[in-house]
């Protein structure tokens, strides 16, 4: 399956999905490791704020957006043209894929805290123990 991440640097998951034009593309399945295809640097104009709604847009090609953050707009917007929106606290792309598709979640909010948004999940990872003798 195919999962955008929105990354406006490149480096790090970053939020405001609904403006965001820079995504990682990742190619991944449960049970095996996500491999990055390609990276989206769209014009200003088609961030999904901006976009029409009724034209076709590079997203439509995604399985899932992970993100940082994420308004109803940007969830309905997405879910209408058959996308899925997961938010994440991971601010590693490859590392929040790697948890979305090992299934490690939990519910959370998207977006404002009063909205009414129809995916609401967030990607965490299980603490990181420390080697003996640190």
């Amino acid at each position: 399956m195919r999962i955008a991440v929105t990354s406006q640097n490149f480096r790090t998951v970053t939020g405001h999905a609904g403006r965001a034009r820079r995504f990682i593309v990742f190619e991944g399945e449960s049970n095996t490791p996500p491999q990055e295809l390609e990276r989206l640097d769209l014009a200003p104009n088609m961030s999904m704020h901006d976009f029409d709604a009724n034209a076709s847009h590079p997203l439509d090609a995604m399985a899932v957006v992970i993100t940082a953050g994420a308004g109803e707009g940007f969830v309905r917007r997405l879910a209408a043209r058959g996308v899925r929106v997961v938010a994440t606290d991971e601010s590693e792309p490859h590392q929040a894929v790697e948890a979305f598709l090992a299934g490690r979640f939990r519910a959370a909010t998207v977006g404002h805290p009063h909205s009414t948004v129809v995916e609401e999940v967030r990607v965490s990872l299980p603490s990181r123990k420390k080697p003996a003798g640190e």
